[in-house]
């Protein structure tokens, strides 16, 4: 099982790392907008339209859809630490094994309530068929469909890292030593 786990993290780390980049085309996409409608302006010219508005935000909406399973994998989440950092290694893992439970239940919920709204942005219709798919109501923006697939599979993602922490925590509840980002736990910490 641990082999999985550390598939999962070895994905998510990649997919981590996309979302870095994501982010740095997301302010390239920004600063060009913001350049080019002032030089626009200033030449009489339109140099950006809707498409790339969109795409920035497209983009942003990715670094986070893609990013939550890398935080998660970091430890970079939110909680409670200081009750949380004085503890030992076991029960830490115990406090994390419940919350990613939860998190997982939570992760198919919200799996749940958008892959309906998402294959209606792909046109398909209450009778299975399937018509036009979604697009962006302003002029020249881009489709809606591909960027809210990326909800569920963001939630699906977030939800597989979840089940690799849940799998890493069992082995350090167990005993095994279980790398911490980098850093092997003793058997005497646990």
């Amino acid at each position: 099982m641990l082999k999985f786990a550390f598939w999962v993290d070895a994905m998510t780390e990649y997919l981590g790392k996309a979302s870095a980049v994501i982010v740095i085309l997301t302010v390239a996409a920004g600063l060009y907008n913001v350049v080019a409608r002032y030089v626009g302006k200033f030449i009489g010219i339109k140099l950006t339209s809707n498409l790339l508005i969109e795409l920035q935000w497209y983009l942003f909406s990715l670094t986070f859809l893609l990013g939550f399973a890398y935080i998660l994998k970091i430890g970079e989440n939110v909680r409670v630490d200081f009750l949380y950092a004085d503890w030992s290694t076991k029960t830490k893992a115990w406090v994390d094994l419940v919350g990613h439970l939860f998190l997982i239940t939570f992760c198919v919920i919200g799996i749940y309530v958008t892959v309906f709204p998402v294959l209606q942005s792909w046109g398909q219709l209450p009778d299975g068929s399937f018509g036009e798919w979604e697009t962006s109501p302003d002029p020249d923006g881009l489709p809606r469909a591909p960027i809210k697939t990326m909800i569920p599979i963001g939630f699906a993602l977030l939800a597989l890292q979840a089940v690799s922490e849940i799998i890493k925590n069992i082995a350090r509840i167990r005993g095994v030593d279980v790398p911490v980002e980098g850093k092997i736990i003793a058997q005497e910490e646990i």
